[in-house]
């Protein structure tokens, strides 16, 4: 199911920035009993993108009708928005009448084994690095070539998910997912400061840490530490919080620290399905 600036159809003009350069922004959005998750949080961070790109934020009053009203007949899905700085003719300059473009696109929920959350998954280092890109970091925009290349090195089921690191060697995410890992008891997790996406289940999780009485700390660590971490989880908005329980050689148990925040995260979940 579509909607293609309000309409239901799913042509976009072959013109459009977002299909010639990657121009624009895209939000990954959990649905559960008709309601898009965490949607607020979604549109912030989408508003935030926009005024970074000079991409003319579309109404955000209409971007929520439009994903109520896509949402509202399914039971569990993943909405997709992407908004793209629309069409402009060839060359990278921008249009001087910019008109985004804006598209909604429902998808069937992945059939992820609860196995997944309970008891965790097997992850690798890819060799693929992330370019550093100050400018760009955080955002959740189009361009995911480098995440495309990295999640081509492995097939088949036997991994779950690849982690990267940037061009110094330091891991900062995965390739779907933000990465968390426990030492010590204090929660640590790489700054999304020279590249990496600043997720959303990232920023709630970091928020209700304090809460909880367990210190954050955003700081760098190389895949060789990450190894000897307490535990390890990664987290989307899709997945929520997935438990890493090997990753190369080394086996991990899905810890206490690591079910404080599924518990957390679930919580502020079955809140959203009964007032979004």
């Amino acid at each position: 199911m579509y909607l293609l600036n309000g309409e239901s159809k799913h042509c976009i003009d072959v013109s459009d920035r977002g299909f010639q350069y990657g121009d624009g922004l895209f939000e990954t959005i959990e649905v559960s009993n008709g309601k898009p998750l965490f949607l607020d949080l979604h549109l912030e961070r989408l508003a935030a993108g926009c005024e970074r790109l000079l991409i003319p934020m579309p109404d955000r009053s209409l971007l929520r009708h439009e994903a109520i009203q896509l949402s509202a007949s399914a039971v569990q899905a993943v909405l997709k928005l992407i908004v793209t700085r629309g069409s402009g003719g060839r060359g990278y300059r921008q249009p001087d009448c910019i008109q985004p473009t804006r598209l909604f696109s429902l998808h069937p929920y992945p059939d992820y084994p609860h196995s997944y959350q309970s008891k965790g998954v097997a992850a690798r280092f890819c060799r693929h690095r992330l370019g550093l890109n100050p400018d760009l970091a955080g955002l959740k925009h189009l361009n995911r070539l480098e995440q495309v290349m990295a999640r081509a090195e492995w097939q088949g089921s036997d991994i779950q998910e690849g982690l990267m690191s940037n061009e110094e060697g330091f891991v900062i995410e995965g390739t779907m997912s933000n990465v968390f890992a426990v030492q010590d008891g204090i929660l640590l997790t790489a700054p999304i400061e020279r590249c990496g996406v600043a997720g959303i289940v990232r920023a709630l999780l970091i928020n209700v840490a304090g809460d909880m009485g367990i210190k954050v700390q955003e700081r760098y660590f190389t895949s060789e530490k990450l190894l000897r971490a307490d535990e390890i989880f990664v987290t989307n908005s899709v997945i929520g919080i997935w438990p890493v329980r090997q990753l190369e050689t080394r086996r991990f148990e899905p810890g206490p620290v690591t079910k404080l925040f599924q518990k957390a995260y679930q919580q502020m979940r079955q809140q959203e399905v009964g007032h979004a």
